[in-house]
């Protein structure tokens, strides 16, 4: 008899981590859980820079009263800087502010000859700005954006004519506030760096030189397409 239960004790005892081992291992290990990557938001002052190219005409009425039209092309490079702060919003609607100041070689050149007078006018734009608010929509990094406000300007005409009377100069400028309506996309690269691309239409009436038969209107008008980087704070 203390045989058998001697041996009934030793089987148990045997048994029972087993039994408990094969329950231990019925219950599934959870796998760690991975971190969420941050979702990316716009909201932020930033600083940058663009380069760009732009260009349309030059249109140009003679006298006043007017004597004669004309016109000729005008193209040319320009780069700067821009400053702006973005806000977004919980539905991704992106509210923001942006100022730019362009270095710009746009300009563009007249040659007319008529009897008994050649006549060279060239117009150039020395710089130009923007003060523009931004509205766009968010998709996560990427943001297509319509963009409008004020522009300013600094343009210049001189001229020269050979004539039966002799040759005579030209030289003047003029300072000029406007405005601009675009759009453009950007996209940010990392969570500080963002790159975009825009297109703007710069409305800087006209610049009026002279008087009498002696005075010249000139229009400041042009496209500009440009392509940029910015530094999100």
């Amino acid at each position: 008899m203390k045989r058998l239960l001697l041996s009934s004790a030793l089987v148990i005892a045997i048994a029972a981590p087993a039994a408990a081992a094969d329950l231990a291992t019925r219950y599934p290990v959870k796998a760690p859980v991975a971190p969420v990557a941050p979702v990316f938001s716009w909201t932020g002052f930033y600083i940058g820079a663009n380069a760009g190219y732009g260009g349309d005409k030059y249109n140009y009425d003679f006298g006043v009263p007017t004597t004669a039209t004309a016109s000729t092309n005008s193209s040319g490079f320009f780069a700067g800087g821009q400053i702006g702060y973005n806000y977004q919003f919980a539905n991704n609607v992106v509210l923001g502010l942006e100022t730019d100041l362009q270095w710009s070689g746009i300009d563009g050149t007249l040659n007319t000859v008529t009897p008994g007078a050649s006549t060279n006018i060239k117009s150039s734009l020395d710089y130009f700005g923007t003060v523009r608010a931004r509205v766009g929509y968010a998709f996560d990094r990427f943001l297509p954006y319509i963009t409008g406000g004020m522009a300013y300007g600094k343009t210049k005409t001189e001229g020269s004519q050979f004539s039966r009377t002799g040759f005579t100069t030209f030289d003047d400028s003029d300072t000029k506030v406007g405005w601009t309506i675009g759009g453009g996309v950007e996209y940010a690269i990392t969570n500080n760096w963002t790159f975009k691309t825009e297109y703007q239409y710069v409305d800087l009436g006209n610049s009026d030189y002279g008087i009498g038969t002696n005075a010249v209107s000139v229009d400041n008008k042009f496209h500009t397409v440009r392509a940029g980087v910015n530094y999100k704070f």
